[in-house]
């Protein structure tokens, strides 16, 4: 239950991002060590829920989407981390939830969820809303003992793509003068110091029409945008 709560509280804002049409990236305020060349990088799989938007309106999950769009993005991201001279590794989150490593993982949940909502969307609080110090505190070494890595990026994806229906509907709807949403996709990824914690960037992105995650194409297009600026 905990877990879908912060899905949908991931989700809701994710569309506030989108609202507020944001996407810049923030890179940690205080001291970090950008990633020297041949850093090793542990790129979390990519945590993806694509859905369908039907006539109606109705959000109906797509599986085989959903595993598309984590194939894509998890390999084009590799593939631009190692294009900067650093090897990568790869970790499924949902295979390494028990113990201190599952402990590190779900609070990562939790700051990106907070960062999304503080830095990104509606939530004010006074002492953070210009501040970006985020942090996982120490215990984020046990991710680069376990897995041999100095630095960790999870990627997070959510989105809807319109059904054949909801296409006809908004074309019939716009002749009345109309709009009918077709759906959108975002995503948001976030790197991770596994020496201190502290998360030393982050970034948020809204897929232009162009970047599908669900094709090999799409999703590098959508890569590019999301790792833009990253200090690697």
């Amino acid at each position: 239950m905990l877990k879908q709560v912060r899905a949908l509280a991931a989700l809701a804002m994710l569309v506030a991002v989108t609202a507020c049409a944001t996407s810049a990236p923030r890179t940690f305020e205080g001291e970090f060590q950008r990633p020297a060349d041949n850093s090793r990088i542990l790129v979390m799989t990519p945590d993806v829920q694509l859905s369908v938007l039907t006539a109606a309106g109705l959000q109906e999950p797509r599986e085989d989407w959903s595993v598309s769009g984590r194939d894509n993005l998890t390999t084009a991201v590799a593939t631009l981390i190692q294009a900067q001279s650093h090897t990568t590794s790869s970790l499924d989150p949902t295979t390494a939830m028990e113990g201190r490593v599952g402990q590190v993982i779900r609070l990562h949940d939790a700051v990106g969820t907070s960062i999304l909502a503080i830095n990104y969307g509606f939530y004010s609080v006074p002492t953070r809303d210009d501040d970006f110090t985020w942090t996982l505190g120490e215990g984020v070494q046990e991710l680069a003992t376990t897995y041999n890595a100095d630095y960790a990026l999870f990627v997070t994806a959510r989105g809807s793509y319109a059904s054949a229906g909801r296409v006809a509907a908004m074309v019939g709807l716009a002749i009345l003068g109309v709009g009918v949403p077709l759906g959108g996709q975002q995503a948001f990824a976030s790197l991770v110091d596994l020496r201190t914690g502290n998360v030393i960037w982050f970034n948020v992105v809204t897929a232009s029409p162009n970047q599908d995650m669900r094709e090999i194409e799409g999703a590098a297009s959508l890569a590019e945008t999301l790792m833009r600026d990253a200090p690697l």
